[in-house]
């Protein structure tokens, strides 16, 4: 069996793994297959998938500048094959953010709902546009194997005459967002580790995505030419590495200079993991590189230099990955969980750099992108028929090969989905999170989510210093209760409940209610079910006539259906507090943050040992502290 047969089994098998764990993701959500949560919202498929994906999608500007615009025409050998590794990379990305995206179907609104104050606005338009102009390069290579067909000859020829303004644009779009990506995380300068933040953060990303480009272009061309048996470029190889040699050079000195201008070395030798993390980093990304990428071409075995190239990638797109979440303050302070990707979540990404990779294949194997269509037994007119240990006919390679494909994707896929815990389903993604009473005297101490973060409720201060009346928060009570906790009918952290507990009142075993009891007769079933919306409060209070307190807000309650717990202490509290400053204007001056998240969140553990804390003095230079 050929190489490449065996390379595209292989990646097969882990698209019928990733085909099973996509459908789960999208059935019952992110908790079920990641362990991101609302402190770690950004992990491995922001990391790998989209801003290592857009990196490694750099060699398309990167060769299509030195062909088309510099006039290195040595380079054209390689320009269709970096163009559609840059068009199947973004389209890579699209789909990894699917993945990501809690709402994916939302995510059209970025082209409608405008917010151009947003570098993620910037991003998400160039990568779209971006990608319609890969498209359009890359194009022509499709439609000039149909010259028979007048329409597609047709755009051919245009867009063959537009090419230099489209790459221009192509070029320009890329170097936008490859910076923009890194103006993301000026928004975040407390949450960043010093040895990554810094205020050139999207020069850095830029220049590493140059870098990253060039030496993902040697990769892609020694593998294809190892799978295929083509010789090597070695011409186009020993300029390409030349490039990257100097270009990994400036990108280090940068890179240090920008440390100890903001004296962010304290932490160059620390011994922390942090530490750890940035020298591994500078290894991979431009110590290994540059040593194999100066030896004279003549004196360097090919296998070293591809295993410098791929250091190189593997590298850069290490940095991306710390930038993206491995160093953010709250996973290295030991504030809130400490986050590493399921496995699931390195099983999609794989599957969605494996779909690339096929891509890349069918294009190679079907269409003009080298200057030589590659031959082995998939792509001959002519091959040997197949048989098998009892000279029973098979079929020819061609068809051989894609029933080995389609098995190995079909196996993958029930087994993957065989083992696909029920268990984590339902605890993960369909059990809802109970709420816990609030405990404490005077003050109550609000932990609802059972985490470490805890908020203090000053009952009685509010209740006779302020002079805030009970209903205000306990405005609907349980039968024979008096002040009824919120968590008894806002039950769930993060979902909508049922307060009411419509099944009990309408089942048999429960009140036994008629549906036209509460609902109006003159509805049918069908839009009541649809609606569920009627006068709850009139209704309840003739069977419960304590159920509003006479001090109660709540007028009118139209369904049965409550606010998940945290709605409904955001809508109460951050409400309350906003009208206090629009009214008192002594508040306003003494208090003006209060209606801001921290006012009450501002609580952790009491006293977490052994734990360290990363600061910025007040001269700029970065301390670290003892937390506590």
């Amino acid at each position: 069996m050929e190489r490449i047969s065996r390379t595209k089994l292989v990646l097969w098998f882990i698209l019928g793994v990733t085909a099973a764990i996509a459908l789960t993701r999208f059935i019952y959500g992110l908790g079920v297959t990641t362990n991101l949560t609302d402190n770690t919202p950004w992990g491995f498929w922001i990391g790998f998938d989209v801003m290592g994906g857009v990196a490694l999608a750099a060699g398309g500007f990167v060769i299509a500048a030195f062909n088309y615009i510099f006039g290195r025409k040595k380079m054209h050998a390689v320009a269709r094959a970096a163009i559609l590794t840059a068009f199947l990379g973004y389209l890579a990305v699209a789909i990894g953010l699917l993945f990501d995206l809690g709402l994916p179907w939302n995510i059209w609104h970025m082209v409608i709902f405008w917010n151009p104050h947003s570098p993620l606005f910037e991003v998400g338009w160039c990568v779209m546009l971006y990608l319609s102009v890969l498209t359009m390069e890359f194009a022509p290579v499709v439609l000039e194997k149909y010259p028979k067909i007048p329409l597609l000859a047709k755009i051919n020829k245009a867009l063959v005459k537009v090419r230099i303004p489209i790459v221009i644009l192509g070029i320009m779009l890329s170097t936008l967002h490859q910076s923009s990506l890194g103006s993301l995380f000026l928004a975040m300068p407390y949450k960043l580790h010093p040895l990554w933040y810094s205020p050139i953060i999207p020069i850095i990303f830029f220049f590493s995505a140059i870098c990253l480009g060039l030496m993902m272009v040697m990769v892609e061309s020694m593998t294809s030419a190892y799978l295929y048996r083509k010789e090597q470029e070695e011409s186009i190889l020993e300029d390409l590495k030349k490039y990257a040699s100097w270009m990994l050079l400036f990108y280090l000195l940068l890179r240090f200079a920008d440390i100890f201008y903001r004296g962010a070395n304290v932490f160059l030798f620390d011994g922390s993991v942090v530490s750890w993390l940035f020298w591994i980093e500078i290894l991979l990304s431009v110590v290994i590189p540059i040593i194999i990428f100066r030896i004279p071409f003549k004196k360097l075995h090919i296998n070293i230099l591809y295993f410098g190239a791929l250091t190189g990638v593997i590298g850069i797109v290490f940095n991306r990955l710390n930038v993206g979440g491995l160093t953010h303050l709250n996973n290295i302070s030991g504030i809130g969980e400490f986050y590493f990707p399921s496995l699931m979540e390195f099983v999609v990404s794989a599957g969605v750099v494996s779909a690339a990779m096929l891509c890349f294949f069918f294009f190679v194997e079907n269409f003009k992108v080298w200057e030589k269509t590659p031959e082995y037994e998939d792509c001959k007119p002519k091959v040997k028929p197949r048989l098998n240990s009892y000279n029973v006919y098979l079929g020819n390679t061609k068809i051989v090969n894609r029933t080995k494909f389609s098995f190995a994707f079909v196996m993958a896929f029930a087994f993957s989905f065989f083992f696909i815990s029920g268990t984590t389903i339902e605890n993960k993604g369909l059990e809802h999170v109970a709420v816990k009473r609030a405990r404490g005297g005077d003050t109550l101490l609000i932990n609802g989510n059972r985490d470490e973060y805890v908020v203090k409720f000053k009952h009685v201060f509010h209740q006779k210093e302020l002079g805030i009346q009970c209903g205000y928060c306990h405005h609907l009570n349980k039968p024979d209760d008096k002040a009824t906790g919120c968590y008894e009918c806002h039950s769930d952290m993060y979902v909508e409940g049922d307060g009411f507990r419509h099944d009990w009142h309408s089942s048999p075993e429960g009140a036994n209610l008629d549906c036209f009891k509460c609902h109006d007769k003159s509805v049918s079933k069908g839009a009541m079910f649809r609606n569920k919306e009627f006068d709850f409060g009139n209704m309840c209070e003739k069977c419960h006539e304590t159920m509003l307190p006479a001090d109660s807000r709540t007028l009118q309650v139209k369904t049965y259906k409550t606010l998940s717990y945290t709605d409904a202490m955001h809508n109460l509290c951050i409400k309350c507090h906003e009208e206090r400053l629009a009214s008192d204007t002594l508040v306003a001056a003494r208090k003006p943050d209060i209606a801001k998240c921290g006012s009450c969140h501002q609580n952790f553990k009491p006293y977490m040992p052994n734990k360290k804390l990363i600061r910025r003095r007040n001269d700029n230079k970065w301390v670290v502290v003892p937390f506590n």
